[in-house]
C-alpha cells in the first residue's frame, strides 16, 4: 500500500452513527414513506412552492396592465382601480400623464416580467436542491436498509431488479416530485387567479373556459389506471433485462469458456424484444393521452377566441378585456393540462414508490431484545443441528452434533452437497437456525443470543467463491480493517503465499484488481481472500475450500502459516483435499447431511470408512 493509498484509506472512515431501529409497519402506505424520505428537503420544497406562487402572481399581472392600457389609456374607458392603486394613479398625473408617457406602462410590464423571471429562477434553484437532497436521502436509506437485510432476501431477489428499483424507480419518483408535485401549487394558484381575473372580465366567457376542465380531468382519470399498469409492466420487464445483462457481465468468463455467446445474445435479445414491445404499447398509450389533451386544449382555445370575439363585437366586453381574457386563457390551458399530467404521472410514481416500499418493508435482521457476549476463543458446539433452505427443499443437515475445541484446528470433509458450507453459514448467522432445529454455541453462549454484528466481527471467513473489489491488491487485503499499515498488508500477503506473485506485478501492491478480481488467476484470488482474513486476526477463522485453486507447494506454505495462527485462534478448514486436512487436530466427515465419522487423521484411517476410502483415491494410502 503506497502513501497515497494509505491516505485515501484514512479518509474513508467507517460510518459509526448509531442505526435507528425502525418498525417495518412505519410504512403502511406510500404516503407515509414519501413523507419519511422528505425529511431534510421539506424546507427547500416549501421555498420552491413559495417562489412558484410569487412567479404566478407576477405572471398574471402583466395581461392586466396590457388590458388597462388598451381600454383606459389608448381607449376611453373610465379608470377604476382598487383604492391604493387609484390614489397612486391620480398622484402620478392620471390618464393624461400616462397617455403622454405610455412607455412607463411598458416599463411596468417589463418589471413584472423580470420579477416573474427572478422568482421562477429561485423556484428552479430551491426545487433542484430539494430534489437532489430527496434523491440522496432515498438512496442512502434504501442502501443502508438493504445492507441489513437477511442473506436469504438476496437469494429471493435478482440483483438486476434490486438495482432497477434503486436507480430507475428512484429517478421516476424524484421527477414526479420535482416536475409535477411541486409545480402543482403553482398550477393551482395560477388556475385560481386566472379564473378570478377572467370572471372579473366576463362571467359567461369564464364558464365557457371552465367547462373544459371536467373533460380534461375525466380523460386523465381514464388513462390513469391504464398508464399505471403499462408502466408496471415496462418496469418489471426492464428489471428482467437488467438481470440478464448483469448475469452476463459477471459470468463472462463462463460464457466465453463454454462458447455460449450466441445463446446468451439470443436470450438478451428476446428479453429486449419483450421490454421494447411493452415500452411501445406504453408509448402508444401516452401518445393517445397527449393527443387527446392537445385536441381538447386546442378546442378550448378556439372556443374562447371565437366566443370572445363575438362578445367584443357585440360590446359585451371591451377590446382590452378581450385581449386580457385570451391571454389569461392561454395561461390557463397549460395549468389545466398540467393537472391532467399530474394525474397520469402519479400512476408511474405510484408504481415506483410501491416497488421501493417493498424493499423498505422487507424485514431486517433482528437481534434478540436481550443479548449476551461470548468468549469467542471458547469451544464451538453444534448441538443436534438440522436445517433446510426452504420448506419444499430437502434436508441439508440432519441432527448434526460435534464440538470444536477452542484454539484447535478442525477439518471438515465431505462430498458436494453434504452440508459443509451450510454449517459455516449457520455459524456466521448468514442463515437463521430455527429454534426447534438445534443450537450452535460459542463459549457456552447460544449464537442466537448474540448480536449478529459482534459475532461476525469475531469470525474471519474465506468463502468458496472469493469476491474481490475493483481496487488495488493492497486495498483488497486491507478492506476488512479500517486502519492498517503497509507492513501488516505485506505480512498477511506473505502468510497467504501471495507476496511472491505480487512482487512480479509492475505496480506491486498498487496493481488494480478488475471487477470481481477478473485480472487475477483463481489461485491469486483465493490467496488475496485468505490474506483479507489473516490480517483481521480474529478468534475464529474459517477457510471454506479456499485452497482448491492453489498448487500443492503453495497449499503447504499456507497451512504452515495457519498452524502458527492456530496457536491463538480456532481454525476451521473445509476441503476436498486430504493433505489440507490431515494435520488438523480433529476431522469431521459429513455424508448426506449427517456426521459419518470424526477423529484424528490416524483414527479415521484405522476405522477404514469413508475417510480411508478418500485417502486411497487421493493416493495418501494404499
Amino acid at each position: 500500500m503506497t502513501r497515497n493509498s494509505s491516505k485515501k484509506r484514512e479518509e474513508r472512515k467507517p460510518d459509526t452513527r448509531p442505526e435507528k431501529s425502525r418498525d417495518r409497519e412505519q410504512f403502511p402506505d406510500n404516503r407515509a414513506m414519501l413523507f419519511y424520505f422528505l425529511r431534510g428537503s421539506k424546507a427547500f420544497f416549501a421555498c420552491s412552492i413559495l417562489f412558484a406562487a410569487l412567479s404566478s402572481v407576477f405572471d398574471l399581472l402583466g395581461p392586466k396592465v396590457v388590458g388597462f392600457t388598451v381600454d383606459s389609456i389608448i381607449g376611453s374607458k373610465e379608470v377604476s382601480l382598487p383604492g391604493a392603486l387609484q390614489t397612486l394613479y391620480q398622484n402620478m398625473g392620471g390618464t393624461s400623464y400616462f397617455r403622454q408617457h405610455i412607455g412607463t406602462l411598458s416599463l411596468i410590464v417589463t418589471l413584472l416580467a423580470v420579477l416573474c423571471a427572478v422568482f421562477r429562477y429561485l423556484f428552479r434553484v430551491f426545487n433542484s436542491k430539494g430534489t437532489e437532497r430527496f434523491v440522496k436521502t432515498i438512496r442512502d436509506d434504501v442502501f443502508r436498509h438493504i445492507e441489513r437485510l437477511p442473506f436469504t432476501w438476496y437469494s429471493e431477489n435478482h440483483t438486476g431488479d434490486i438495482i432497477q428499483r434503486c436507480t430507475s424507480d428512484v429517478e421516476t419518483l424524484s421527477r414526479f416530485l420535482s416536475e409535477q408535485l411541486t409545480g402543482l401549487a403553482r398550477t393551482s394558484l395560477l388556475l385560481a387567479l386566472a379564473i378570478y381575473f377572467m370572471s372579473g372580465i366576463s362571467g359567461r366567457l369564464t364558464l365557457y373556459a371552465a367547462a373544459f376542465v371536467p373533460v380534461i380531468i375525466a380523460y386523465s382519470l381514464f388513462f390513469h389506471g391504464k398508464i399505471g399498469r403499462g408502466f408496471l409492466i415496462v418496469d418489471e420487464e426492464e428489471s428482467r433485462l437488467s438481470a440478464v445483462a448483469q448475469e452476463n457481465l459477471t459470468g463472462v468468463r463462463v460464457i466465453r469458456a463454454f462458447g455460449r455467446e450466441m445463446h446468451e445474445r439470443e436470450r438478451f435479445e428476446a428479453q429486449n424484444e419483450v421490454q421494447s414491445e411493452a415500452s411501445r404499447k406504453l408509448s402508444l398509450l401516452m401518445s393517445a393521452f397527449w393527443c387527446t389533451g392537445d385536441f381538447i386544449s386546442g378546442l378550448q382555445t378556439l372556443t374562447i377566441m371565437v366566443v370572445g370575439a363575438l362578445f367584443a363585437m357585440r360590446g359585451t366586453i371591451s377590446v382590452g378585456d378581450y385581449i386580457a381574457f385570451v391571454t389569461y386563457n392561454s395561461m390557463l390551458v397549460w395549468p389545466i393540462r398540467s393537472l391532467g399530467r399530474v394525474i397520469s404521472e402519479m400512476s408511474k410514481a405510484g408504481v415506483s414508490i410501491t416497488r421501493i416500499r417493498e424493499i423498505m418493508n422487507a424485514k431486517e435482521e433482528q437481534d434478540r431484545t436481550e443479548t449476551r457476549k461470548a468468549d469467542m476463543r471458547g469451544d464451538i458446539v453444534f448441538d443436534r443441528v438440522s436445517f433446510r433452505y426452504a420448506k419444499d427443499l430437502p434436508q441439508v443437515l440432519d441432527r448434526v452434533s460435534f464440538t470444536i475445541p477452542g484454539g484447535s484446528t478442525f477439518g471438515i470433509l465431505g462430498s458436494t452437497g453434504s452440508g459443509k458450507s451450510t454449517l459455516m453459514a449457520l455459524l456466521d448467522r448468514l442463515y437463521v437456525l430455527p429454534s426447534d432445529q438445534g443450537r450452535i454455541l460459542v463459549g457456552g453462549v447460544d449464537i442466537a443470543d448474540m448480536k449478529a454484528q459482534e459475532l461476525r466481527g469475531q469470525i474471519g471467513m474465506v468463502l468458496q467463491e472469493p469476491y474481490l473489489f475493483s481496487r488495488t491488491i493492497a486495498e483488497n487485503i486491507a478492506i476488512t480493517q479500517p486502519s492498517v499499515n503497509m507492513d501488516d498488508v505485506k505480512a498477511a500477503a506473505k502468510d497467504a503465499a501471495l507476496d511472491e506473485a505480487v512482487e512480479k506485478f509492475t505496480a506491486g501492491y498498487d496493481t488494480m484488481v478488475g471487477e470481481r478480481g477478473v485480472t487475477l488467476s483463481g489461485g491469486q484470488k483465493q490467496r488475496t481472500a485468505i490474506a483479507q482474513t489473516l490480517i483481521r486476526d480474529t478468534p475464529v477463522m474459517i477457510f471454506d475450500d479456499s485452497l482448491s485453486a492453489v498448487d500443492a507447494e503453495t497449499d503447504a506454505k499456507i497451512r504452515t502459516a495457519l498452524l502458527k495462527k492456530a496457536q491463538r485462534a480456532t481454525t476451521i478448514l473445509i476441503s476436498h483435499r486430504i493433505t489440507t486436512l490431515m494435520q488438523a487436530d480433529r476431522i469431521l466427515v459429513l455424508h448426506h447431511g449427517k456426521v459419518a465419522e470424526i477423529g484424528t487423521h490416524e483414527e479415521l484411517l484405522e476405522k477404514g470408512g469413508i475417510y480411508r476410502r478418500i485417502c486411497r483415491i487421493q493416493g495418501i494410502v494404499e
